[in-house]
């Protein structure tokens, strides 16, 4: 059927950190995302100081952005390069300390602590590591999972929401059966099952 070769492919970490390395960073935009600009309204609705949550973070420029408006940002990514380019082309000192109870995590906060970027597996935290958030900006993150991981990841998005959090989620529609995959396609009908 569509897309039965992207259920079977896994990309492991490793692809990742050497996406980032190389500099194979094609997802990355300098600019920010123009829809959660377009879509910003809808994940403030009118609040806040609030935390929002980018799941596989990378260097994403908003997080600055809403952090500039007085939002707290928590983000996780499994590429440390990724995290420390995004303090340096943001002009924001960080400093470092180990994850309590995640072997071999970090955690780099800005000095002023709005925000806090885990180098560690999305897998490796829970809410009593990062906290529950009012926001998530899923960009790049539900389509990038390997397809097998996905009920695990959004059980895990859910778990880490507030009662009235927003949650933005950008795919991408595609043939699946001409592309591999990341981005995976990721049928509208799967995320309502996934997210209820």
């Amino acid at each position: 059927g569509a897309g039965a070769a992207q259920r079977e492919r896994v990309v492991p970490a490793q692809e990742w950190l050497q996406k980032w390395e190389s500099g194979r960073t094609g997802f990355h935009k300098e600019q920010g995302h123009p829809l959660l600009r377009e879509y910003l309204d809808v994940l403030l609705s009118g609040r806040s100081g609030l935390r929002i949550f980018f799941p596989l973070c990378g260097k994403a420029v908003e997080m600055k952005w809403l952090a500039a408006m007085g939002h707290r940002v928590v983000g996780v990514e499994i590429s440390e390069r990724a995290l420390r380019e995004f303090f340096a082309e943001q002009g924001l000192p960080c400093r470092e300390e180990p994850v309590a109870g995640v072997a071999g995590a970090k955690l780099l906060q800005s000095l002023d602590g709005t925000i806090s970027l885990y180098c560690c597996s999305i897998y490796d935290v829970t809410s009593a590591i990062v906290g529950k958030f009012d926001g998530v900006w899923d960009r790049g993150a539900l389509v990038a999972v390997n397809p097998c991981d996905r009920q695990r990841y959004a059980s895990l998005m859910i778990s880490l929401m507030e009662k009235n959090s927003s949650y933005l989620l950008v795919t991408v529609l595609y043939d699946p059966n001409k592309y591999k995959g990341p981005p995976f396609y990721v049928p509208e009908c799967e995320i309502r099952g996934l997210f209820g």
